[in-house]
């Protein structure tokens, strides 16, 4: 079952192109991921997700700016899907989005606008 689940991972673009390191870009990622995963830990597809940890499946996307990352977290808030958007602190700068574990099929409709992230 863990197969047919999918996380999204959206990582805005512009930031790397503004100088921030990979490195650094690449944290917030796993800070999102991590918080999403606590956040809907008692989700059936979370638990089912997390039971076979050597064949989780993400998808990690790009987003252009801080604007359309916004935005998506508008569209999935209003749609009713879970994720989390990270936004760095102190700077109160939003830099990703994770959602938790959905069939893919439920949810992919929302990211097909985005491009697979290329560093």
């Amino acid at each position: 079952m863990a197969q047919s689940l999918v996380q999204y991972v959206v990582v805005r673009k512009d930031l790397l192109k503004s100088g921030w390191p990979t490195g650094a870009l690449i944290t917030q990622a796993c800070h999102a991921c991590v918080a999403v995963i606590h956040q809907f830990y008692d989700k059936e597809d979370t638990k089912k997700y997390l039971e076979d940890v050597d064949r989780m499946h993400k998808v990690t996307l790009e987003a252009s700016d801080e604007e359309s990352i916004v935005k998506l977290s508008e569209t999935l808030t209003s749609n009713g899907i879970d994720h989390k958007l990270w936004i760095e602190q102190p700077e109160n700068i939003p830099t990703c989005i994770a959602t938790r574990p959905y069939r893919k099929e439920n949810i992919q409709e929302y990211f097909k606008k985005f491009k697979l992230f290329k560093a």
